[in-house]
């Protein structure tokens, strides 16, 4: 008869399935419970709302740039968190920062031309980011040398696993913003996977749910695909169902499936509201999408 002991020494050198079924069978007889951890499900946690600004470029570019602070202190009275910046509307650095502080709001994040990471022009980058308290510097856009074909796509892979390196020690994050372009087929992939499968963890994958959809891709199946790379993501609708106006939760995004995602194995620290149809004026775009968004979190909270 096999003792518990001999069992385990068995084991220990590959002791065959037959052998650990009878050890089983006759250990928990002993009332013995087996030492297996509950398997973990993903903690959901709370994401802030941030406003990508060039939502309401018209607004904050009013009576040049004067209009700002009375726009942040509307979209804080809203129920925004943060703001995402597409420009500064004049604005200097320590300014903006009082602005953000005055108001009640946070730096989300910023979109900022990959010139600005490049050589000499890193330093002052970094420094701008550093005074706002804004941690992720999002490339918006790129063409020519840096898309199109595989090669070019791994090489600006390559280009921004550097930038990121450099951004590490300061604690900041670079990152890429996605356009519909950037879901051509390269084969059988895309070149946002393409450049995604060459980048290392720290470059954040700042998906736009809307911008995905138009060039043909699928959001959940790239938030699944690249766990923790969407630190920040753009929450846009695609399409607009009958009786809607386009808004927030009247097309034809899974929004379920991308909050829960965010939510859980995206790694998303910021939701970035963006809107870019004004069936009415800009500012009420803005808070029917952020109202709409609250009510559809709210339904997968419960």
């Amino acid at each position: 008869m096999i003792t518990r002991r001999r069992l385990l020494e068995m084991g220990a050198v590959g002791v065959g399935a037959a052998a650990v079924t009878t050890f089983r069978s006759v250990a928990f007889a002993a009332d013995e419970k087996p030492d297996v951890k509950p398997v973990e499900k993903p903690q959901a946690k709370k994401i802030p709302i941030a406003l990508q600004l060039y939502s309401v470029r018209r607004e904050c570019a009013k009576d040049k740039g004067k209009a700002l602070p009375g726009i942040l202190a509307e979209l804080k009275k809203m129920g925004y968190e943060g703001v995402e910046f597409a420009g500064y509307y004049g604005w200097k650095p320590a300014d903006l920062r009082k602005l953000l502080d005055d108001s009640g709001l946070k730096a989300a994040g910023t979109h900022t031309g990959l010139n600005a990471l490049l050589g000499d022009a890193l330093k002052a980058t970094v420094d701008l980011h550093k005074t706002l308290g804004c941690k992720f510097i999002i490339v918006p856009g790129m063409g020519g040398k840096y898309v199109g074909s595989a090669d070019n796509w791994k090489a600006t892979a390559k280009l921004y696993n550097e930038i990121a390196a450099k951004l590490k020690p300061e604690g900041l994050y670079t990152g890429y913003h996605c356009h519909g372009g950037d879901m051509k087929k390269i084969g059988e992939t895309t070149g946002w996977e393409v450049f995604f499968d060459n980048t290392d963890k720290d470059v954040v994958m700042q998906l736009d749910t809307g911008n995905c959809l138009s060039g043909g891709g699928d959001p959940v199946a790239l938030l699944k695909k690249y766990p923790g790379r969407a630190r920040t993501v753009h929450m846009k609708e695609h399409g607009s169902k009958p009786g809607g106006k386009g808004m927030i939760g009247e097309g034809n995004v899974d929004w379920k499936q991308v909050i829960s995602l965010c939510r859980t194995t995206a790694g998303t620290e910021w939701y970035v509201v963006e809107h870019e149809r004004y069936p009415v004026p800009a500012m009420e775009c803005v808070r029917l999408c952020l109202e709409n968004l609250r009510k559809l979190i709210g339904e997968c909270e419960a």
